[in-house]
């Protein structure tokens, strides 16, 4: 089958700022695909693009093998989006507000079978004003399904979410994924992206900066723990060297206060450390490791974190 999604030097300059710089990707058919980055990245550019919202500068953009100048009547009935945020209309109810977006499709998804999908049933007559957060997240979702589309375009669909409502999206997308709908994510949760896409492009300043699996993606990384520990405010500072030449010890780094070791083996790591720490007379406050994670990757290739504006 031909890709979902091929994009090809893909270009969008915004006065001063330069969005998307020369982006390439290809999503596969079936595939949740996630644009992993932090705020200002151009992730939302790139995915508005993709769903005909903004027209590219320059580059050469295949959303289901058609273009959006020849082919955008056709996509709009192929395609369901889920925007960043998105602005219903207060007083009508849930059910009145699915029946306005499935009139915009010519063979829309039945209302009940929407609403139990997105476990909205209960809320079928209440008005959208009335719904939490997490719920209005459930109802975009819904006018994203009551077209029944090929394509799913989901812009950070979790963002501002208790962890409750979040995963409560998560097994959503997964149901969409199961259908064997494509599904193309947003987010600058590492978490999110490491349960829900089987491949991930990282983004920054526009480019495409690392691309593959999650799992492919930590793997690069060549660390497979990290050691993360501070030591008291009035103690000497440990140059990077000291901690290079830790057992196990690839790179090191600092963040608020905190440094960081990403280790080949923490069980050599942390004796060592100790080690270095007791020699030196310096207190150790706090001490944790975690397994690396694509946060971790997306700091080794930018030096800052996803969450970074």
């Amino acid at each position: 089958m031909p890709p979902a999604v091929v994009l090809k030097d893909l270009r969008k300059t915004y006065k001063d700022v330069v969005a998307v710089d020369g982006l390439d990707l290809e999503v596969r058919p079936g595939e949740c695909f996630g644009l992993l980055g932090p705020n200002g990245a151009g992730k939302t550019t790139t995915i508005e693009i993709c769903e005909g919202l903004t027209v590219p500068d320059a580059g050469e953009v295949q959303v289901l093998g058609q273009d959006w100048l020849s082919g955008g009547a056709s996509l709009r009935q192929r395609l369901g989006i889920s925007l960043q945020e998105t602005q219903f209309s207060e007083k009508l109810t849930v059910a009145e507000t699915l029946c306005l977006f499935r009139s915009f499709y010519r063979n829309p998804r039945p209302l009940e079978e929407v609403l139990d999908a997105v476990q909205l049933g209960e809320k079928r007559n209440g008005r959208v004003g009335q719904l939490s957060g997490g719920q209005k997240q459930r109802l975009a979702l819904a006018c994203a399904l009551v077209a029944d589309p090929e394509l799913f375009f989901l812009d950070e669909p979790t963002t501002g979410l208790d962890p409750q409502s979040r995963r409560q999206l998560w097994e959503l997308i997964e149901g969409v994924k199961r259908a064997g709908r494509t599904v193309v994510l947003t987010t600058h949760y590492m978490e999110e992206a490491e349960r829900l896409c089987d491949r991930v492009a990282i983004v920054d300043h526009g480019k495409v900066i690392a691309l593959g699996t999650p799992r492919q993606l930590v793997a690069s990384l060549g660390a497979q723990h990290v050691v993360e520990f501070r030591i008291g405010d009035a103690a000497v500072p440990i140059v990077d060297q000291d901690l290079l030449a830790l057992d196990g010890a690839l790179s090191t780094r600092t963040q608020d206060g905190s440094y960081l070791v990403e280790s080949t083996h923490a069980h050599r790591t942390v004796p060592a450390l100790l080690s270095l720490l007791s020699a030196r007379g310096l207190p150790l406050d706090e001490l944790r490791t975690h397994s690396a994670t694509l946060e971790d990757v997306f700091v080794h290739l930018t030096g800052r974190q996803l969450r970074d504006g």
